[in-house]
This record gives structure tokens, sequence and C-alpha cells, in this order.
């Protein structure tokens, strides 16, 4: 899966590299959606590999909101590594874990394991958003 601005969607090297410093920077959701929006409004709507690159940057945003500190997913499946101070609730983990058991479980104290097949990134990224918003804590 390609994450990157494309040569042929914004030609200038030096455009690309300030847009990459600029969606690296983002420091919330919302300031990430803003810069996604003034793309499309300045150079047309994303292309597949810069929309991968924006969910990931999202996704990246909400982890690190969560406490979470790393994320892998694979084809086979993924861990979630949960940093010592998480806004996430621990039960619910346990009720994801007790309604699901075949496809979640702890490794560990602060590893959270998914396993379900993730073939295509689109999955993957699926999987991941869904299962973020369930750990987010109510307010």
């Amino acid at each position: 899966m390609e994450r990157r601005i494309p040569e042929d969607y914004l030609p200038d090297v030096h455009a690309r590299l300030i847009l990459y410093k600029r969606i690296a920077s983002a420091t919330d959701e919302d300031g990430l959606k803003e810069l996604q929006v003034e793309m499309i409004d300045r150079f047309g709507l994303l292309p597949e590999p810069t929309k991968h690159l924006m969910r990931l940057t999202m996704l990246k945003l909400q982890a690190e909101k969560l406490g979470i500190t790393k994320v892998d997913a694979g084809p086979q499946g993924g861990r979630i590594e949960f940093a010592a101070e998480t806004c996430v609730d621990p039960l619910t983990l346990i009720k994801l874990i007790q309604a699901q058991p075949k496809r979640y479980k702890f490794e560990g104290a602060t590893v959270f394991k998914i396993q379900v097949p993730m073939e295509r990134a689109e999955e993957r990224f699926n999987t991941l958003e869904a299962l973020f918003e369930r750990l987010a804590p109510t307010t």
C-alpha cells in the first residue's frame, strides 16, 4: 500500500515536501481535515496513495489521543500497544475479549491482539478505525 503524494498529482518537489511536513506536523484531526480540504481545493481530488497517507496519519493522531504507543496491522491481524497512561477503560477491552474471544486477546499487560484476517489495506483501515472508535472514552 502506497502512502505518498504522487508526482503526477503535485509535480513541484518543494511543494510536496512542504505538504509532507504539514501532514506530519498535524496535531489534531480537525487540522488534518482542513489540510485535506486545502489540498483538494488547490490540486484536485486526492489520489489513492494520498488518501492512504491521510488515513494513516488520522489513525496515528487517534492512537496518540487514546494513549496507544504502537500499532501493527497486517494480513493476518494486528497488535496495539498501550502506554502506561492510557484513557482507554480496561473494562472496554475485557468486554471486547469476552464478546469475541477468537478475535481479540491480551498479550501481556500492555498489548491487545487482533486476530482477524485483514488482507487488503482497506480492511486494516476499517478494522482499526472501528476499534479506535469503540475504545474512545465516552464523555
